[in-house]
């Protein structure tokens, strides 16, 4: 039977572990939305590359917000999914801080949550609130 999402008190690092997640969840969810907006206000250059996009970003912001909810479960599983999106997160800041299209201010936007979160998945508290295995 599965426990009550607040059936025991969290430690204040795993209650912002779990904000943090969902932000990056909404502001994912926003970027999906613009891109349907912009599949259908602009031509793109290529339709098949806009459509291809589009349905990544809509999968990786459902698959975000499934670690975001799990995390509140305290499922051990969600650690590691949440340091790969991470990693992947902090791989495309890098990608805005050079190249002729560069634009540093959304590096940080992207960099900084994802390190803060990278930290928070190591502390010992998120640790043992994050270890329940299903049976």
């Amino acid at each position: 039977m599965s426990e009550p999402l607040n059936s025991t008190r969290r430690s204040p690092l795993v209650t912002l572990l779990v904000v943090l997640l969902f932000a990056e969840c909404a502001l994912l969810a926003a970027a999906s939305i613009y891109l349907l907006v912009e599949l259908f206000t602009a031509t793109p250059s290529s339709l098949a590359s806009a459509v291809a996009l589009l349905v990544l970003t809509a999968i990786a912001t459902v698959w975000l917000g499934v670690i975001a909810v799990n995390v509140l479960r305290g499922r051990a599983w969600t650690r590691g999914a949440a340091i790969v999106w991470q990693v992947l997160q902090g791989a495309i800041a890098i990608g805005c801080f050079q190249g002729t299209f560069a634009q540093p201010e959304l590096g940080w936007v992207l960099l900084v949550p994802a390190l803060v979160v990278l930290v928070l998945l190591f502390t010992p508290s998120v640790v043992a609130a994050t270890s329940r295995r299903d049976a």
